[in-house]
């Protein structure tokens, strides 16, 4: 081999060997994911964990790592993904985890099985695509091609980093309306009714919901009388029938052919093949297994997935299987149950294409991008900073071309969502 030959070929392997970026690879749901080794304290075996009342669905306990005690989170559970058995699983029913060094905190992950470490260039990662749907696309870094596989680079920081109360909401244009003039009797006494809503029903009046409450207002004087004292909310019963106005139609039961004849026009500019929806605050189900029946009629030859949340935990623990009688049921339910009893309880071709989950969606929501999002009368039961938070995160979960759903009674800034005209529903497109 003569000097030139030396060179060109000293130049190739540098140019392979020019490794920058080293990754823990692992596979997930039969798929080859990575994280960035410098995330990484160390891989780890447990079978064992410190079960912690009332977390969140993905938490599988809290670990003691020589005398640190770290969150477990399942990432399988956590992204919606079936737990495959590795064959290099032992007998004693160990779990995988890799322990993440993020900030000035550790925390442990669940994975299917981990691989290796991974050398590769940072040139040859490429930008993450919305093909990896089983994860949404922003907890993914990006994409890499190593020794014919195919490896996702998962986002940790993303993933983990990020404090509900830290989210950006600059963006949104609507504001909290607690600050009244005391020294106007009418607005005193809005003022005392915003409190009194928040204080017994969890209801915030901000922009979201301001003209509708103001106009109830006026409505209750007229029933109640200009006193102050016969205005004011005494009690969660006094609150209730104030609200009792406020909740979109058919809220708690099976929606009627008329609201779903208000549904099915909006539902055309959804394209076919492959339909994501979000349902929070489904409740006991009565509105997710109506909107997976319009759906199945609408797009018969497509597959629907929906994922409906709620942090009752009694409500949705029941709902995957829930019993009704046939004087309940709507007859567009006829071909979705099946006779249980002398009851009445959901076939498995319905049931298939939901995912009741318990989960507080004030929290990460690991889905990817939806089709629909319906949240009927959900964003003014949460908090004002909450309100804000789900907006943004309703931004970021819908499909460009997708629909949003919310309460009759609320409405969203204008700056960023332009509403479809509707009689008795309020329909939002992002303004993209």
């Amino acid at each position: 081999m003569n000097a030139l030959e030396d060179k060109v070929e000293s130049t190739v392997v540098e140019k392979i060997e020019n490794v920058d970026y080293k990754m823990v690879t692992f596979s997930l749901a039969g798929k080859d994911y990575s994280i960035d080794i410098m995330k990484v304290r160390e891989i780890s075996k447990a079978t064992h964990f410190t079960y912690v009342p009332n977390s969140l669905p993905y938490v599988k306990g809290v670990y003691n790592l020589r005398g640190d005690i770290i969150s477990i989170i399942d990432l399988r559970t956590m992204f919606n993904l079936p737990s495959v058995k590795s064959e290099k699983d032992g007998s004693d029913g160990s779990d995988e985890i890799i322990i993440l060094r993020l900030d000035d905190y550790l925390l442990g992950i669940i994975v299917d099985s981990i691989d290796k470490v991974v050398g590769i260039s940072s040139r040859t990662i490429q930008p993450p695509h919305p093909i990896f749907g089983d994860i949404n696309i922003k907890f993914i870094q990006g994409v890499v091609e190593k020794d014919s596989k195919l490896y996702i680079i998962l986002d940790v920081e993303s993933i983990f980093g990020q404090d509900a109360e830290d989210v950006e909401v600059t963006s949104v244009d609507f504001h909290q309306n607690e600050v009244f003039n005391e020294n106007k009797p009418e607005q005193l006494n809005m003022g005392f009714i915003s409190e009194t809503l928040r204080t017994f029903s969890k209801f915030n009046v901000t922009d979201l919901n301001n003209k509708w409450v103001e106009k109830r207002f006026n409505e209750w004087k007229n029933l109640k009388g200009n006193s102050s004292k016969d205005l004011q909310l005494h009690s969660e019963a006094d609150s209730e029938e104030f609200l009792s106005r406020f909740y979109s139609p058919d809220t708690g039961r099976f929606w009627s052919d008329d609201y779903r004849n208000l549904v099915y026009p909006f539902l055309n500019d959804i394209p076919g093949g492959s339909i994501r929806v979000w349902n929070p605050g489904c409740g006991k189900g009565y509105e997710t297994y109506s909107i997976a029946a319009l759906l199945s009629d609408k797009f018969k030859d497509s597959s629907i997935k929906i994922w409906a949340n709620d942090k009752d935990l009694m409500s949705i623990s029941n709902a995957p299987n829930l019993v009704v009688d046939k004087q309940t049921l709507p007859e567009y339910m006829d071909n979705y149950v099946i006779p249980v009893n002398n009851r009445f309880q959901f076939s498995k071709n319905i049931k298939d294409i939901i995912l009741f989950e318990y989960h507080d969606i004030t929290h990460p929501n690991t889905f990817p991008e939806v089709d629909i999002i319906i949240a009927r009368d959900v964003l003014s039961f949460l908090g004002y900073s909450e309100q804000l938070r789900m907006i943004n995160e309703f931004k970021e979960k819908l499909k460009a071309d997708g629909i949003l759903i919310i309460g009759r009674n609320e409405e969203l800034p204008d700056n960023e969502w332009k509403r479809i005209n509707g009689n008795n529903i309020t329909v939002y497109k992002k303004i993209v």
